[in-house]
């Protein structure tokens, strides 16, 4: 009538069952060793190439790349790079924007960086607004040079132009002391004239 049921009696064991259970340690991440199989997960993407445009190149538009670019051809229009590096064989006609411009060849155009750099190559003709600027000997260039915090940023539409810099805008005028005398004496004879 009733049969023993053969769940709760113990059987022959696995070897599984035999074996001591391993303990797994919690080690920190920066203890632990690097194998081919656990680095897949710590990849890190390489910063890709920069861009380059050949000596023999003519581009006639806007370039603009959130990484580098190296410029040894003719460009007529506004770059904005992260890295922008003017070959000496360069001529750019156009603004340059950039987190980091190195000019070894001709700019025709305003240069808006955080560092700026003009090596003895460097022909630019236009302004230079810059955080950081290195000119060295030999570099031609023909513009207003000003520093802001944030050169980058470009004004909005509807926003206010920034106000031209006054040595930029008219030369002062500085009489020299003999000629302000005689401009005081002028103008009391005008008022004992009128008066």
């Amino acid at each position: 009538m009733f049969s023993k049921s053969r769940i709760n009696e113990p059987g022959p064991k696995t070897e599984a069952e035999l074996t001591p259970a391993k303990t797994v340690e919690a080690t920190p991440s920066f203890l632990r060793q690097s194998t081919p199989d656990s680095s897949a997960s710590h990849v890190t993407k390489a910063k890709p190439a920069a861009s380059v445009l050949a000596a023999d190149l003519t581009v006639t538009g806007n370039l603009k790349t959130t990484g580098d670019i190296v410029i040894e051809g003719v460009v007529d229009g506004d770059i904005r790079a992260h890295l922008l590096t003017v070959g000496e064989s360069a001529t750019i006609r156009g603004e340059i924007v950039a987190d980091d411009i190195v000019i070894n060849g001709r700019v025709i155009g305003r240069v808006r960086g955080l560092k700026v750099r003009l090596t003895s190559s460097a022909q630019v003709e236009g302004d230079i607004i810059h955080k950081t600027i290195a000119i060295e000997s030999g570099a031609h260039f023909e513009g207003s040079v000003q520093r802001q915090d944030d050169p980058l940023q470009t004004n909005r539409a509807g926003a206010a132009a920034p106000k031209a810099p006054e040595a930029a805008s008219a030369p002062s005028f500085q009489p020299r002391p003999e000629a302000s005398d005689a401009i005081k004496k002028a103008a009391e004879a005008k008022k004992s004239i009128q008066g």
